[in-house]
């Protein structure tokens, strides 16, 4: 994919100048502090934004510059970061701030190259840092990005077919500027936001319409990017017991690596084959914790979908009848009163069963 000169120099000039006008007043794009970018560029990958904008203001006012995360437990980290889902990421910023802090003497790498190659530090994050935190000529390529691509060059092969990935990156690099690279991306990013949108695309209000192969040749752009087809995700029914000793809730903490690592759950598990609900949570508790439960009766039923699976999470409210935890799994327990609990980072499911027992007493 090779653009004459004078043809890449009128996109650009059109593109950015289209970002200048129409760009939203964002808090990360009045900074230039590489921290502060890295932090949002990590909360907008699977986020929203309108949903990004309360939690990176919290984040920030808790935790205002690097070393404040690296010395930060992570369990602190998590409890800012709850409801927002995707918790790898914290643990990722957890483990990079650690090591820029004690190998780098607190400062960020300015290249892609250098970025990379701290742990905690993907290739999308990296290029994101190094193109708008330090104008790096590296292209950043998320989903929207994607989607601009694959309209502009009529790209038809899916964007999450293996190996297909550096087609769109360097679909993206033929079109970058020498200079401001980060506007560059960001605009890009922006223009998939707002005009080049994944149903009914405002082809006519884009300012790099005259380049797009799927506007000047299709009847509906919209079509591109290919979706490969959607798998179905297996469901399970998960049990777990709200479980009472002394006026007290009994609480485990996942361990930190894997799903909603390090967040504080009630404790249960899936549901067998054949098996009862009640059966289930007894059993589970009895296998994972070694203590024995008594399961008095249904308390809450909460529907929730992860990435590549659902599940059906039933709480019981339960009571302790003997033995002491010794759990398997989880990394840490303790016995709470209920007006403690909120201080506690737990993933939304387990927290929209937090907030009804809440409210119920």
């Amino acid at each position: 994919m090779k653009l004459e000169e004078k043809f890449k120099s009128t996109f650009n000039e059109k593109l950015l100048d289209w970002y200048q006008k129409c760009k939203r007043d964002l808090p990360w794009r009045r900074t230039s502090d590489p921290y502060k970018i890295w932090v949002s560029e990590v909360m907008l990958q699977q986020t929203q934004v309108e949903q990004v904008l309360p939690y990176y203001a919290k984040f920030l006012e808790a935790f205002p510059d690097i070393k404040s995360v690296a010395t930060a437990p992570l369990p602190d980290i998590l409890k800012i970061w709850e409801g927002m889902g995707y918790y790898a990421r914290t643990r990722n910023v957890k483990m990079a701030a650690d090591i820029i802090v004690n190998e780098y003497n607190g400062q960020i790498p300015q290249t892609h190259d250098e970025l990379i190659k701290i742990p905690g530090i993907g290739p999308y994050t990296a290029a994101a840092i190094a193109s708008i935190a330090f104008n790096e000529t590296y292209p950043v390529v998320d989903g929207n990005v994607m989607r601009v691509l694959a309209r502009l060059f009529k790209i038809e092969d899916p964007p999450n077919k293996k190996g297909i990935k550096s087609k769109f990156v360097q679909a993206a690099k033929t079109l970058m500027p020498e200079s401001r690279a980060g506007d560059f991306n960001q605009a890009m990013m922006e223009l998939g936001a707002l005009v080049c949108t994944p149903h009914k695309p405002k082809c006519p209000q884009c300012p790099i319409n005259f380049f797009c192969q799927a506007y000047q040749t299709m009847k509906d752009p919209s079509v591109l990017p290919i979706r490969a087809p959607n798998k179905d995700k297996p469901h399970y029914d998960v049990a777990v017991g709200i479980i009472w000793k002394k006026g007290k809730i009994l609480i485990d903490r996942r361990p930190e690596e894997g799903l909603l690592g390090g967040l504080w759950e009630f404790p249960g598990g899936k549901q067998e084959t054949g098996e009862t609900l009640e059966a289930c949570l007894e059993r589970e508790v009895r296998e994972e914790m070694e203590i024995k439960i008594r399961v008095q009766g249904p308390f809450l039923t909460v529907p929730h979908a992860y990435s590549h699976f659902k599940v059906t999470l039933h709480a019981f409210q339960c009571q302790h009848l003997e033995g002491e935890p010794r759990p398997k799994k989880a990394i840490e327990w303790k016995w709470v009163y209920p007006n403690e609990m909120r201080r506690y980072a737990f993933p939304k499911a387990n927290k929209v069963i937090l907030d009804a027992l809440l409210e119920s007493l």
